[in-house]
């Protein structure tokens, strides 16, 4: 929190004295990115409830695996990528000059920033990104790496590069793709596994990490990418404890590492043993890492169960793994971002309150922009309780729920270009190898309970799921 926002005394933060506590509604970055944030999912909302959708402007490059097709894409849509722009510059703009910075420092970076971002989502789409696990984030930290390290921007472009009101933004976002009736979808037996392995690998990272000497804001973040959804949650939880930038991006390149892994690993170990396809893809819902590392590991094993080679069907594997990864896993990354929002705050806060402040300082400092990430999985909650599972997927998700995400991506692409083009390799490579060790006793614990819970306590119920 820089000098702006508090004033120190006698090594105290406390409330600034330059007005009413309202300002803050205006004048706080976490406030606007609530509003955005917020905005983006009432209008969808409203959109959707009088039939139409937020899908126009949510434009996004479509799965592509020729180079003609990317082109005619573009070619089709070229209006709509200019509109998108359009709204994202106004609202931020908005949003930065009522926060104090000049317009035309940031329009020339943000146009910078969005042409990478269209070249990034792009390579995600391509159809061969899972194999190589190109997720968008990721491969927008080492395309901002590269352009810092060894091209080099003008020091002015650093207007553009707002890394935490991108990320919040996107927080914000990811609340209205995660509705509370997931929980009820998933059933208590994906709900319960979900809930232990979360619990036990967040808790062995975290304390191995601390163990280690490192920063407990990385341990933390580094707990949740392991234990819930390896990439948004270790943006959310970086975002939720105030990390240090370089936290984020040093959990997620050992995400994909260990997704990668896990790909391979996974469906080969599974078969060996002859699991059930609802089984094999329960435990990859509990082992792996990433969505995507995930889906390819799951569709894998499925392929396998399709041509006889293990029992069950190919969508048994695929219906396992989304219970437990897609659902069961990925709800916890609010109850994880609200708690360990309320740890930092009252726990880590050097220059803070510490235990002992009163709940007007708590509420000071508490990062808001976690509560607007529920707000907007309580608006989305309240639109899908009058729909069943099959409804939410025909009808819900691709006309309110998947522009969200759309949108939702962009805003983290925004970020981890950002992280990138204002990084140095060196402060990714300071963490040293303590991050690997802690991170991969959390794999340990995965791989292991997640084999006990999926095949040894709740086998029965997994071989027999989705018939």
């Amino acid at each position: 929190m820089s000098k702006s926002e508090a004033e120190f005394l006698g090594g105290k933060q406390v409330r600034p004295r330059d007005g009413s506590g309202w300002r803050e509604l205006w004048l706080r970055e976490d406030w606007w990115a609530i509003w955005l944030g917020l905005g983006i999912v009432v209008i969808g909302y409203l959109l959707f409830v009088n039939g139409s959708s937020l899908r126009w402007i949510a434009v996004a490059p479509s799965k592509w695996s020729s180079f003609d097709e990317l082109g005619a894409h573009f070619a089709a849509n070229s209006l709509r990528y200019i509109a998108q722009f359009a709204a994202w510059l106004a609202i931020f703009s908005m949003a930065l000059g009522a926060l104090g910075h000049k317009a035309r420092d940031f329009i020339p970076a943000f146009l910078l920033l969005y042409i990478l971002s269209i070249l990034i989502f792009a390579i995600g789409q391509w159809t061969e990104a899972n194999r190589y696990n190109l997720e968008p984030p990721l491969v927008a930290l080492v395309v901002g790496l590269v352009f810092s390290n060894l091209v080099g921007l003008p020091k002015s472009f650093d207007a553009g590069f707002r890394v935490e009101f991108y990320i919040k933004t996107g927080i914000v976002l990811l609340g209205a793709t995660l509705p509370f009736t997931l929980i009820v979808w998933a059933g208590p037996t994906a709900i319960a596994q979900a809930s232990i392995v979360s619990i036990a690998t967040f808790l062995v990272i975290y304390f191995v990490g601390v163990r280690l000497g490192l920063d407990k804001r990385l341990a933390a973040t580094l707990g949740a990418g392991g234990a819930v959804c390896g990439v948004s949650a270790s943006i959310a939880i970086a975002g939720a404890v105030g990390a240090k930038k370089e936290h984020a991006p040093i959990a997620i390149t050992l995400v994909i590492l260990w997704a990668i892994v896990m790909i391979f690993l996974l469906p080969f170990v599974a078969s060996a043993l002859h699991l059930p396809s609802g089984v094999g893809g329960a435990w990859i819902g509990t082992s792996e890492f990433a969505d995507a590392a995930g889906f390819a590991a799951a569709q894998t094993y499925g392929d396998l169960a399709a041509h006889g080679a293990v029992a069950g069907t190919g969508d048994q594997a695929l219906f396992s793994y989304s219970l437990m990864k897609v659902v069961g896993r990925d709800v916890w990354i609010g109850i994880w971002a609200f708690v360990l929002a309320v740890v930092a705050t009252t726990r880590w806060e050097r220059n803070g309150i510490e235990g002992q402040a009163d709940l007007g300082q708590i509420w000071w400092r508490f990062p808001k922009f976690v509560i607007g990430f529920l707000i907007a999985s309580l608006i989305v909650t309240a639109v899908t309780s009058g729909y069943s599972l099959a409804e939410y997927g025909k009808v819900v998700n691709p006309t309110l729920v998947a522009p969200i995400r759309d949108l939702r991506t962009w805003a983290f692409i925004f970020c981890f270009l950002s992280i990138g083009l204002t990084t140095r390799f060196r402060e990714l490579a300071h963490a040293g190898g303590r991050p690997f060790l802690a991170f991969t006793s959390g794999v340990v614990v995965n791989v292991v309970l997640g084999f006990i819970l999926s095949v040894l306590v709740f086998g029965s119920y997994w071989a027999h799921v989705g018939h």
